[in-house]
């Protein structure tokens, strides 16, 4: 008889980048059944949130996702620009969406070299890194970080385009277009590659739809779920886009609309600096929100929506900050769809939702005695002290 096992991957492995826990039971090479336990980054973000003015808040939630910077701090900015009823000029939306497609290159880029180093593709995994810091010198010529890019203010921007810039950013999206073409065509093509990527985790899009999946994931599904066409905001409605499908729903197909998309990217940014209006990048913003209120709001991160609700009871702070990242809803599909499938096709499954577990980790529960209790930050703060003096 075939013995079963369980195989548990993480929190510390060679094949994840971040600190998860998943358990993988298997009967010869067969996954029979996949739990996965996040929580291991204990970061307490939307805690801290509440002791913090709505300016400092601005720049902790930039630190949410390292590759999905600037979306997080604009959607926390809209967030609090509607609860403050502040309107921001017609520039600085149009510089938020700019920079917000620029982050959407650098994170496709990033994704494809680590999905393709999973594979075993080094090559690739090599080339679109290298291509990548051509997206990265342009992020930083524009706001001088290279991570946490700090574009935006509360009712703007901070960051202009320059005439340099604008030239430095044509000549980056051309290069780059050029590039993904002949990517596409290599992942569209390769035989050893393919054997790692059709017909490997297939989700239908009943399955997506009934999942509750987002981003790419769900349009390689056939799923047409995009925050910037559904909802759209800054410049999306006035420069719609075109939403990428592919109704396979496999490993290849995640590859395939990941990289259609940049195209639609680069035809976008090319519109916007077409078509960047003159005018303010700022407008005043009250110290303090005279009435209390609650918001939510909704963006298209690049790997799927990104939605933030946003409580104060007036003042210069927030009472509740919820964040919820594309990780989440799209993780319970990875531990659908390793069922039935090989082990060795579980790390591309889980790349293939292009995952950030620590994105998730922004709350801590403390069980001490067998007592549950919700901590204050500053109570744990103080323990985080004590626990590394011992």
């Amino acid at each position: 008889m075939t013995e079963r096992f369980t195989i548990p991957i993480g929190p510390q492995h060679p094949a994840l980048k971040e600190p998860a826990h998943f358990a993988f039971t298997v009967e010869g090479e067969t996954v029979t059944s996949a739990s996965v336990r996040l929580g291991y980054a204990h970061r307490g973000i939307e805690k801290a949130a509440e002791t913090r003015t709505f300016i400092q808040d601005l720049y902790l939630m930039e630190r949410v996702c390292g590759i999905c910077s600037h979306i997080h701090a604009s959607t926390f900015a809209r967030a609090v620009e509607e609860l403050a009823g502040v309107t921001v000029p017609p520039r600085a939306r149009m510089i938020r969406t700019l920079v917000a497609e620029l982050e959407r290159i650098h994170s496709h880029l990033l994704w494809l070299g680590v999905a393709a180093h999973d594979a075993g593709f080094e090559a690739l995994f090599m080339y679109s890194w290298r291509d990548r810091e051509t997206i990265m010198a342009v992020l930083e010529s524009l706001t001088g970080n290279r991570v946490n890019y700090s574009v935006n203010v509360l009712g703007g921007v901070k960051c202009d385009i320059t005439p340099q810039l604008d030239t430095q950013i044509r000549e980056a999206v051309d290069y780059l277009q050029e590039r993904t073409e002949h990517y596409l065509h290599v992942v569209n093509t390769d035989r050893v590659f393919l054997k790692r990527t059709k017909g490997i985790g297939v989700m239908s899009t009943e399955q997506a739809i009934r999942w509750g999946v987002v981003g790419p994931l769900a349009r390689a599904s056939g799923v047409p779920r995009d925050i910037r066409v559904e909802a759209p905001y800054d410049a999306y409605a006035d420069f719609p886009i075109d939403i990428v499908l592919d109704d396979a729903g496999d490993l290849a197909a995640r590859f395939t609309v990941r990289l259609r998309e940049l195209f639609e990217t680069y035809r976008l940014i090319r519109a916007l600096l077409d078509n960047l209006p003159e005018g303010d990048l700022t407008t005043r913003f009250p110290r303090r929100i005279k009435q209390a209120g609650e918001v939510i709001v909704r963006s298209e991160a690049p790997r799927g929506e990104l939605f933030y609700f946003v409580r104060t009871e007036g003042g210069s702070s927030p009472s509740r900050v919820k964040v919820r990242t594309p990780t989440l809803p799209n993780m319970h599909s990875v531990l659908e769809l390793a069922v039935g499938a090989q082990l060795a096709d579980a790390p591309m499954i889980l790349a293939g939702i292009d995952p950030c577990f620590s994105c998730n980790d922004r709350t801590s529960l403390i069980r001490r005695g067998g007592e549950q209790d919700i901590w204050s930050w500053e109570k744990l703060r103080q323990y985080g002290i004590e626990v590394y003096r011992a």
